[in-house]
């Protein structure tokens, strides 16, 4: 048994808590697990004869000190922030992918000249990032899964796909906004067609979301 250090459950929580970093409801959901199992052990040692104060000691002592826990449950942030990105993103992959043509389809400038080699080659490279986009995503979400099964975290391949996806995605930023301004100078037209303001807001909040993911992973993973 280890030496009762006198720390109560809420105190033992608040400074696991501050050694936490990671999506609010990840982290809220562990520490309320936390808080059910101090609960359970204080209740047995309660059971036993033990006063109330006292079992919580123990049950907190026994438990380990938030220098012990907090690698351990701040692996199970990360992984649950690059599960929340990689969802995102595949899912934004599969929509952006199959609905990018869509916005320019039936426009007054699409059975006109063809817009020049690099216009070309820099649309067609969006399909190929999303591909990867994607692919990444459901190598993350599997490989996710598959040390879940293990009882590991797989922090190493994690962080190489996390840190793949982020890189893929700024990519993609970067070539959108760069395909959208070019779009705009070769047609004029394109800043009043509606589909095109439509797929723009929309590209805009997919981003929006995905960077804000990632973000919540890189503070988790860091």
């Amino acid at each position: 048994m280890r030496a009762c250090d006198g720390t109560g459950i809420d105190e033992r929580l608040r400074d696991l808590g501050s050694r936490l970093r990671g999506p609010a409801r990840l982290r809220a959901g562990l520490l309320r697990e936390v808080r059910d199992a101090l609960d359970d052990a204080a209740e047995a040692y309660r059971e036993r004869g033990l006063p109330a104060r006292e079992a919580e000691r123990r049950a907190v002592a026994d438990f380990g000190t938030p220098a012990e826990l907090a690698p351990t449950y701040q692996a199970e942030l990360a992984a649950g922030a690059l599960r929340g990105l990689s969802r995102r993103a595949l899912l934004i992959a599969v929509v952006l992918t199959l609905g990018g043509d869509l916005t320019w389809r039936g426009s007054s400038w699409s059975g006109g000249p063809p817009p020049p080699p690099g216009y070309q080659v820099l649309a067609a490279s969006m399909d190929g990032i999303w591909l990867v986009v994607g692919g990444l995503a459901l190598a993350a979400l599997l490989g996710g899964r598959w040390a879940a099964r293990r009882g590991r975290t797989a922090a190493p391949a994690g962080r190489v796909l996390g840190l793949g996806l982020a890189g893929t995605l700024v990519v993609g930023a970067l070539a959108g906004v760069a395909l959208f301004a070019w779009s705009a100078g070769l047609w004029e037209a394109a800043l009043t067609w509606p589909p095109m303001i439509i797929g723009s807001v929309l590209a805009g909040a997919a981003y929006f979301t995905l960077f804000r993911a990632t973000r919540l992973w890189l503070v988790a993973a860091r």
